[in-house]
C-alpha cells in the first residue's frame, strides 16, 4: 500500500517560482517517456516537435475570478479575508475563510462600504463556510471592483500583471486558481499547433478547493478530494470522438483537463460524451487511464493529489526520478514553473 510519505520529494525554496518569465514559451521543457522513464531537456515552445496531424489538444478554459475579497465584521470592524471557491447555487457560495474562528454562522460580513453584504449560513471543515451574498447590481461587476485575483501562498511577490495568472484563451470565469500547465501557451504557438493540423479542443473546470488543500492521511485512500464543476459541450465532444477514430492522439493541457476527460471516461465506461456536473475523482496509482494519451503538467507540491495523478500515469519511480532531476538541473517549480511533457 502506497502512502502519503511515498510522494514526498525535497525541494528547494529558491527553485519555486515567484514570478512568470517574461515570455510564456520560453520555459523550460522536460519530456518525459512514460514507459521507459527516459526523459529530454527542451523549451516548451519545442511542444509542436511532439504534436501531430490529427491530434486533439484539449485546453481547460476556465478564468480565475478576482475570488480574495477583505471585509470587516458587522458590528465589531474585525477584519476577514473571504476567498471565493464554488458558486453552489444563486448567491450562494463555498468559501475559505481567514481566521475562520471568527466567523461562526450568524456572522455579517461588510465589503467595500456596504457595497457587497455577506451572511456566513454554514461552517465547513478547514475554515470553510458556506456563505449567502446579498447586493444591488451585477455580482460580477462588484467582484471586479472589490476583488483581487488570488495567488498560491507559496507565492510571496505581487503580480505586475493580473493577466500572468491566466491562459491566453480564458473566457469562463469561474475558478479560485490558474490551470497552470496553461499559462506556458502563447497565441502565436496555439496558431501555429492549429496549422499543422492539430484541432484545438476546449473544456471548462472551476478549480475550487482541492487546489489549497493538503492530503493529511497518511493511507491516501483515506483522502476525499473536492468537487468542482466541469462541462465538456456537444461539439467539443464530437471532435474528440472524431479524432480517437482516426487514430489521433487525445492530448490534455494540465491536470484539470485530465480530470474532465477522465471524469467522463469514468461515468461512460471509457466513453467521450458531452457532460457536465460536479467532479471529485481522485486520480492515483491503480488508476485506469480512459481517454487522455499524453499530456502537458507543471511540477507539483511534494505529497499532493497532483503529484499522485502524475505517477498514477508514468509509474511512481518514474516521476520522482524525473522530479529529482528537475532538482539538480534547477528547473523552476510549481505555478509560475517550468513544464513536463509527459508521453
Amino acid at each position: 500500500m502506497l502512502t502519503l510519505d511515498d510522494f514526498d520529494y525535497d525541494l528547494p525554496q529558491e527553485l519555486i517560482a515567484q514570478t512568470p518569465l517574461k515570455k510564456r514559451d520560453q520555459s523550460r521543457l522536460m519530456v518525459l517517456d512514460h514507459q521507459s522513464g527516459e526523459y529530454q531537456d527542451r523549451h516548451f515552445f519545442d511542444i509542436v516537435d511532439y504534436l501531430h496531424p490529427g491530434d486533439a489538444l484539449v485546453m481547460n478554459d476556465t478564468k480565475v475570478m478576482p475570488a480574495r475579497l477583505y471585509g470587516i465584521k458587522i458590528p465589531t470592524k474585525a477584519h476577514l479575508e473571504v476567498l471565493l471557491l464554488n458558486n453552489t447555487a444563486g448567491d450562494d457560495w463555498e468559501v475559505l475563510m481567514k481566521p475562520a474562528r471568527r466567523a461562526p454562522v450568524g456572522t455579517k460580513v461588510s465589503f467595500g462600504d456596504g457595497k457587497l453584504q455577506a451572511t456566513v449560513t454554514k461552517e465547513l471543515d478547514h475554515g470553510g463556510r458556506m456563505i449567502h451574498f446579498d447586493y444591488d447590481g451585477i455580482f460580477m461587476e462588484i467582484l471586479e471592483e472589490l476583488g483581487e485575483t488570488p495567488l498560491p501562498p507559496y507565492i510571496k511577490q505581487k503580480l505586475d500583471d493580473p493577466n500572468r495568472y491566466q491562459t491566453v484563451y480564458a473566457r469562463e470565469e469561474g475558478s479560485a486558481a490558474a490551470p497552470t500547465a496553461g499559462l506556458h501557451w502563447t497565441k502565436e504557438l496555439l496558431q501555429k499547433v492549429q496549422n499543422q493540423g492539430v484541432q484545438l479542443v476546449y473544456l471548462t473546470l472551476h478549480v475550487g478547493l482541492g487546489t489549497f488543500r493538503p492530503v493529511s492521511e497518511q493511507n491516501i485512500d483515506e483522502h476525499k478530494m473536492h468537487s468542482e464543476f466541469y462541462r465538456l459541450t456537444p461539439e467539443a465532444a464530437q471532435v474528440l470522438n472524431e479524432v480517437r477514430q482516426k487514430g489521433g492522439k487525445i492530448v490534455a493541457t494540465g491536470t484539470t483537463s485530465i480530470r474532465t476527460l477522465e471524469t467522463i471516461g469514468t461515468k461512460f465506461q471509457g466513453e467521450i460524451r458531452p457532460d457536465s456536473g460536479w467532479t471529485d475523482i481522485f486520480i492515483k496509482p491503480g488508476y485506469q487511464w480512459k481517454i487522455v494519451d499524453e499530456f502537458i503538467t507543471n511540477f507539483h507540491l511534494p505529497k499532493s493529489t497532483l503529484v499522485m495523478l502524475v505517477a498514477s500515469f508514468t509509474g511512481r519511480e518514474n516521476i520522482l526520478r524525473a522530479y529529482q532531476h528537475a532538482v539538480d538541473e534547477k528547473y523552476r517549480f510549481f505555478s509560475f514553473g517550468d513544464a513536463m511533457f509527459i508521453k
